[in-house]
């Protein structure tokens, strides 16, 4: 693990969880750096959650020229995209945490738009997330993608178009509040509405890859995703939400 220092008023901590992404990491830290330098207090967090590729060293090399603070983990083995999200956040020092595609799919220049916006909200938890406008992947995963947001949105009642998009905002806070396991991430908007919050979705452009591989396929897309479906389900639908009437603190 490696860092540059942090600065003491960031706005705004970018989660990065890649694996064998070295070809497209590099442009796209550039292209953060491009929309937020000089605009935003921010800070890059890369986890390489096991990466076979130089994924490491390619990171390490652009973001040692970078001015903005970052945070570079390793993981000797793959822990999986929720593990590593986690691991970054519970790292992060910014007011929000901001999470992303390491593969270049999410466009940089919509997170101005993201932070604009949860600079107006008033509600102590929230979770902007994006709502993938034209998307560049194939057919066949566009499909998949569609049957489960579907399923998720008829059970959870998560009032998201597109729960599975990577670019999503939080505050600190409210990501550290939520419960911790595998595949969380696909289920950010529904635990947030759990504590009580707003889900917020916003249209943004979606790119092709243009390096590397996806490693997602039908299983974990769909099969292996209904034992989580079932847990979350099962957490809404136990959850009870307290409205307080009155709260007096008294000190001597």
């Amino acid at each position: 693990m490696m860092s540059k220092q942090v600065s003491q008023d960031i706005e705004l901590s970018i989660v990065i969880p890649a694996k064998d992404e070295a070809g497209s990491l590099p442009f796209l830290i550039s292209e953060i750096q491009g929309y937020l330098d000089g605009y935003f207090d921010y800070e890059i967090i890369v986890v390489d959650d096991g990466s076979r590729d130089q994924t490491f060293t390619i990171c390490q090399q652009t973001l040692t020229q970078s001015a903005a603070p970052f945070l570079l983990i390793r993981n000797r083995k793959p822990c999986g995209q929720s593990t590593a999200i986690a691991q970054g956040a519970q790292l992060a020092n910014g007011r929000f945490v901001l999470t992303m595609d390491a593969d270049g799919q999410n466009d940089p220049k919509d997170i101005p738009t993201f932070i604009q916006l949860a600079r107006q909200r008033t509600e102590m938890d929230f979770c902007i997330i994006g709502h993938r406008q034209q998307r560049q992947d194939s057919r066949w995963v566009r499909i998949q993608s569609k049957i489960a947001n579907a399923i998720r949105a008829s059970i959870l009642k998560d009032d998201t178009p597109d729960s599975g998009c990577a670019l999503k905002l939080l505050p600190l806070r409210t990501f550290r509040k939520i419960p911790y396991f595998n595949h969380m991430h696909r289920f950010t908007p529904a635990l947030v509405r759990r504590m009580g919050g707003a889900t917020i979705s916003v249209a943004i452009s979606h790119r092709p890859r243009t390096a590397g591989d996806s490693h997602y396929n039908v299983w974990n897309r769909a099969f292996a995703g209904i034992l989580d479906l079932c847990g979350v389900a099962w957490l809404l639908y136990r959850t009870r939400l307290p409205e307080v009437e009155r709260l007096e603190r008294f000190e001597p």
